[in-house]
């Protein structure tokens, strides 16, 4: 209970200060000086959710973890999103820049040890060994083993959960909320198992980042009054991927929580494929557009929407086995696939009406 507190009172404190810099040096994101489909606010506000949340997850980790090689590695990789995030807050750095930060802030914390060892077995009992093929490197005067198929996934799946979180923050709320749900989803798993490959409490950790988000939902929900921004966007996918590794691999746990971003996701991604588009390019597709523009939601049911959806699976994840949980993600993605197939539809009809 208390390194959530204390990250949820750090980011819910240090916001205000953040948001005077930002204003002040009016760093802000303006809808009208910069126009693009994907934004959805009207004025201008400032972003820098990235450095809100790193000071909760920095003060509550020093003071509540054991400070090793993996949680430095941790904090290291999360300083580099904080320090990309600054830099597309005022600059508004190019996707593929961004997506450079992804892979280098995803190589520090791989690097520093953690990766995925092992998968369930959806066919039978028992797991899926990543631990082979194994490279022998001699660094800084010492034999390091990398292991290929276990760092690798690691690598991929962080990088992935990092774009897919960041695209669901369209709306006021909608992001820091099902975070800190997802994470504490986490939390509570990493109490049910006790598999903790670096040694130190992976249920602390959960519970700071939860905070750490929950502060930030304060000045980010309607109207918002601070955006999440690259950085705390980024950041959120980068430490729930690494929240479900610590927590003993839990791959399709965390799935589950974000499979309605990762339905999202994978749609969107074919989709400005085969339009011809590139995949990195923002656009107002997302599902998050979609219930606002063709159903009529407003911001604060669309992040309700969002929370309860990841509650709802979360406590699933919490009592289904592998082939469950796979149903479930193919039962949810129909659905999402299904929603944005009928809502691309009626819009290119009214469009027609119109015409």
């Amino acid at each position: 209970m208390w390194p959530l507190v204390l990250s949820t009172v750090t980011s819910l404190l240090i916001a205000p200060v953040i948001i005077r810099l930002y204003k002040s040096r009016n760093w802000v994101d303006d809808p009208h000086a910069s126009r693009h489909a994907k934004k959805t606010h009207f004025f201008p506000v400032p972003r820098g959710g990235g450095m809100v949340v790193y000071a909760g997850i920095l003060l509550a980790s020093l003071i509540f973890l054991q400070i090793d090689k993996y949680l430095i590695g941790i904090l290291l990789g999360g300083l580099i999103l904080v320090i990309g995030g600054v830099l597309d807050d005022i600059y508004d750095i190019h996707p593929l820049l961004r997506l450079g930060i992804n892979f280098l802030a995803a190589l520090v914390v791989v690097g520093s040890g953690i990766g995925i060892a092992y998968v369930s077995n959806p066919f039978g009992p028992g797991v899926i060994h990543l631990n082979q093929p194994q490279l022998p490197l001699f660094l800084f005067g010492k034999t390091r083993t990398i292991w290929i198929l276990a760092d690798l996934f690691a690598l991929i799946f962080i990088v992935w959960n990092m774009n897919i979180v960041n695209w669901a923050k369209g709306v006021d709320g909608q992001l820091p909320g099902f975070v800190s749900i997802a994470a504490i989803m986490i939390g509570v798993l990493s109490y049910q198992f006790i598999d903790d490959p670096t040694q130190f409490n992976t249920a602390h950790l959960s519970f700071i980042v939860a905070g750490a988000y929950l502060g930030l939902l304060y000045w980010n929900w309607y109207p918002q009054k601070m955006m999440p921004g690259y950085g705390a966007g980024s950041l959120a996918g980068y430490l729930l991927s690494i929240l479900a590794i610590l927590s003993g691999a839990k791959v399709a746990t965390t799935l589950m929580v974000l499979a309605i971003p990762t339905a999202d996701a994978i749609f969107t991604i074919g989709r400005r494929i085969v339009a011809g588009k590139s995949p990195f390019w923002g656009d107002r597709g997302h599902l998050h557009h979609k219930l606002m523009d063709v159903l009529g939601w407003g911001r604060q049911r669309i992040a309700i929407f969002y929370w309860a959806s990841s509650f709802g699976l979360g406590w699933l994840s919490l009592h289904l086995q592998t082939w469950g949980k796979i149903v479930t993600l193919i039962v949810v993605m129909s659905l999402v696939f299904g929603f944005l197939i009928w809502a691309k539809l009626k819009q290119l009809n009214q469009d027609e009406d119109l015409n």
